[in-house]
């Protein structure tokens, strides 16, 4: 299997340890080093014990279904480190049975060793207005 596959087997179950709320999953896709600039709550999570600590308080923020479908995936792969991006459509249903969803935007890395692949940096981001300081939430591919 190439790395081009491996990728985009490694992408898919990403989305799907998401969606089942696997968070050992989701968790087990990250190399130990994990550097993440996600979109919520901190500039960055450096670890898998921080990033895991984060997944779980967005699992838990969204007990209802999950969304979490990704479109417009390009993969440049080479043999030890790889990256690609996306735009994902992500959200939840809250406590009271509300789902919001927006797209984001996603980079992620990924690195070769022993002949598995893990995400070593991840980048979610959202536009934003420079003048209201507003993000846009309600863009769409």
């Amino acid at each position: 299997m190439n790395s081009q596959t491996q990728i985009q087997n490694l992408i898919e179950n990403y989305r799907q340890a998401v969606m089942t709320k696997d968070i050992e999953k989701v968790m087990a896709l990250y190399a130990d080093d994990i550097v993440s600039f996600d979109a919520v709550k901190a500039l960055q999570f450096k670890g898998k014990p921080a990033y895991r600590a984060h997944w779980q308080a967005c699992m838990e923020m969204c007990p209802g279904p999950h969304i979490f479908e990704f479109d417009e995936i390009t993969i440049e792969p080479s043999q030890e480190i790889a990256f690609a991006h996306w735009l994902a459509h992500c959200g939840g249903t809250n406590d009271k049975g509300e789902t919001q969803s927006c797209w984001m935007r996603v980079t992620a890395c990924y690195r070769q060793e022993a002949g598995l692949w893990q995400i070593v940096h991840e980048h979610w981001s959202a536009p934003f207005d420079m003048t209201s300081g507003a993000t846009l939430f309600d863009l769409k591919p």
